[in-house]
């Protein structure tokens, strides 16, 4: 849990950081891209590693998160720049949800990480890109009733939460090149003498003029996907996530005394 605190912590500075910076100067994500990169992939790695210890996690569920991690990246060209659709989102819901925060966080960002390496999107904005999908993944490992709630019930809920991170993965996006748009000075571009609240202002103008077109396709296929097949999804993925935990360990030995317990019994 401190890896994935530590983690949230730097993507939240690392988002931030220009509305306290002024962006005419040498600073910019297209040279602080690499250093958070370089910091991202080891502190996903100790997250992993921290989950695999504390929930008894073996190699099939590292297994599952490469499958998974696949099919997202296998999905997202299917509506990638096409007002918005983008199917893969659900399936971090969904797959979220049943990993849990910890395996959530780090699945969101694999896939985003090999998505952009399928469609030719590698750039300054991949490890943001990795940073906000992560994040999405992690909150609906963190939504209550992980345990108790199922059926229709567990479906509106993650439909809802669904609606609300595609939105605002397209927001916090938004955060990651806004300060840096170059061209004349308007009622929606970020100011650097400004308080920060003014320009929080005009950021959300920004959004609401620019990528809420964008948003609202993306969150409204997120929310039928899950009211439609999530329930099939859900019930694959924790049929798979019990097959992926061990409950008890493989012992070899001798079998019982007997006269069943012969030189097939010891094969065993």
């Amino acid at each position: 849990m401190a890896a994935l605190v530590l983690v949230s912590a730097i993507g939240v500075a690392a988002f931030g950081w220009p509305l306290l910076a002024d962006p005419s100067s040498s600073l910019a994500h297209s040279t602080d891209a690499p250093w958070l990169f370089a910091a991202l992939l080891p502190l996903l790695v100790a997250v992993v590693v921290a989950t695999i210890a504390d929930s008894g996690l073996g190699a099939k569920a590292v297994a599952m998160l490469g499958v998974l991690a696949a099919a997202g990246a296998a999905l997202r060209p299917l509506g990638a720049g096409t007002a918005g659709l983008e199917p893969m989102f659900f399936l971090m819901v969904l797959a979220g949800r049943v990993l849990g925060p910890g395996f959530g966080f780090v699945l969101g960002s694999v896939t985003m990480f090999a998505s952009a390496l399928l469609t030719g999107g590698v750039g300054p904005w991949m490890p943001f890109q990795m940073l906000a999908m992560g994040w999405v993944s992690m909150g609906a490992g963190l939504l209550p009733g992980p345990d108790r709630l199922r059926g229709r019930a567990e479906r509106l809920l993650l439909a809802a939460y669904g609606a609300v991170s595609s939105v605002l993965y397209g927001t916090v996006m938004n955060l990651q090149g806004w300060p840096y748009l170059g061209g004349p000075a308007t009622g929606v571009s970020f100011d650097p003498g400004d308080p920060v609240h003014e320009n929080l202002v005009r950021f959300l103008a920004y959004c609401l003029a620019t990528s809420l077109g964008w948003d609202l396709p993306r969150a409204v296929l997120t929310t039928v996907l899950i009211l439609t097949i999530g329930g099939t999804v859900l019930r694959a993925l924790r049929r798979a996530s019990r097959r992926a935990a061990f409950a008890a360990p493989v012992a070899f030995g001798r079998g019982p005394a007997g006269p069943s317990a012969g030189p097939a019994a010891e094969r065993t």
